[in-house]
C-alpha cells in the first residue's frame, strides 16, 4: 500500500489556514472569500467545521440540532481564487534524503488542500513528468476534490528533462485566469528566472518555495571524487578539502541571496527550504511568518 501524502490528522489541522492573495491584503477579508453576499452567486458548495473567530452568520443550524456540532455552509462566490500550483518533477529532484521529490509532493498536496477547502479552485502543472513538459491538473474546487488532488499528485513519475523558460511560458498561455502562484522547485539548471518572469508579467502572484536537501547545503565529501550532474551526467573530478568545502558555502549562499533578490524584483515571495524540516512545522509556522499562508 502506498505512503499516505498526508496524515488525516494533519489534513484537520490545515482547515483553518488560506493562501494569501494581494487581493486580500488589498483590503478583502478572509470571510469574503466565502461569503454569500459578496457578488450575486449564491450556490452552495460545502460544510466545514466551525473554528473561533468564524462568523456566527455561516453556521447551519439545523445541522446543529442533529450532530450537536457547529458547521460553517460555504458558497461558490463569482470572484472566487484560482490558485496554481506548479512541481519541478527534473532528474534532480529525484535526489536527497530526505527526498526532494516526495517533499515536494507533501508540500504541493497540503498547500491544494488548503486552497480547496477554502473554496477557491485549485489547478496546478508538474515540469517534466510522465513524458509530456507540462502535466496539467485541470481547474477543481471543493473539499471532496481533495482525493482527486492527492491521487494526480501520487501519480507523477519525475525525471524528464525540464525547459523552465518554456514551460513556464506555456503554462502561462495556458493557464486561463491568474491568482496565487506557487513554485516548488530547487531552482537547478538555466531559464526559471526567465520563466518566472513571464508568469509575474502575466498577473501571477508568486511564492517560490527553493528546495534543498541538507547533502548539498553540506556535503559530507573528502579526498579525491567525482561529482556527476544528474540533469546532463556531465562529470567533474575535484578533491574535496576545506578550502573548497569552504568555497561552495560561501557560493550556496551568494546563490540564495540572489534568489531572493529576484523575488522581490518580482513582487514575489522567496523561502528557502530544507527537505529535513518537518512539514507540519513548514506550513502550520514558517510559511505563515514568510506571508505564504495565514
Amino acid at each position: 500500500m502506498p505512503e499516505l501524502l498526508l496524515e488525516p490528522a494533519f489534513l484537520a489541522q490545515l482547515d483553518r489556514l488560506t493562501l494569501v492573495s494581494r487581493r486580500l491584503r488589498a483590503g478583502q477579508m478572509q470571510a469574503e472569500r466565502r461569503s454569500p453576499n459578496r457578488g450575486s452567486s449564491v450556490e452552495f458548495a460545502d460544510f466545514r467545521t466551525y473554528t473561533p473567530g468564524d462568523d456566527f452568520r455561516m453556521i447551519d443550524w439545523n445541522a446543529y440540532a442533529r450532530l450537536e456540532k457547529l458547521f460553517l455552509k460555504l458558497f461558490v462566490a463569482e470572484e472566487d481564487l484560482t490558485i496554481h500550483i506548479l512541481l519541478d518533477g527534473s532528474q534532480s529532484m529525484v535526489w536527497g534524503e530526505p527526498q526532494k521529490w516526495r517533499y515536494a509532493q507533501r508540500l504541493a498536496a497540503a498547500l491544494g488542500y488548503i486552497g480547496l477547502v477554502g473554496m477557491d479552485r485549485v489547478t496546478g502543472a508538474a515540469l517534466g513528468c510522465a513524458g509530456e513538459a507540462v502535466n496539467r491538473f485541470r481547474p477543481v474546487r471543493g473539499k471532496k476534490q481533495a482525493l482527486v488532488w492527492f491521487t494526480w499528485l501520487d501519480s507523477l513519475h519525475p525525471g524528464a528533462a525540464v525547459r523552465p523558460e518554456v514551460d513556464l511560458r506555456t503554462y502561462a498561455a495556458q493557464a486561463g485566469r491568474p491568482g496565487p502562484l506557487v513554485l516548488i522547485s530547487d531552482l537547478l539548471g538555466p531559464g526559471w528566472e526567465r520563466g518566472l518572469r513571464t508568469l509575474a508579467g502575466q498577473g501571477f502572484e508568486i511564492s517560490i518555495l527553493h528546495l534543498l536537501a541538507p547533502q548539498e547545503l553540506d556535503p559530507a565529501l573528502e579526498g579525491d571524487v567525482r561529482l556527476v550532474d544528474v540533469e546532463n551526467l556531465d562529470g567533474v573530478e575535484i578533491t574535496a578539502d576545506f578550502d573548497l568545502l569552504r568555497r561552495y558555502q560561501e557560493r550556496l549562499q551568494a546563490w540564495r541571496e540572489g534568489w531572493s533578490r529576484e523575488a522581490a524584483a518580482l513582487g514575489a515571495h522567496y523561502v528557502p527550504i530544507v527537505t529535513s524540516s518537518a512539514l507540519e512545522e513548514l506550513i502550520l509556522a514558517y510559511l505563515r511568518r514568510y506571508e505564504v499562508l495565514r
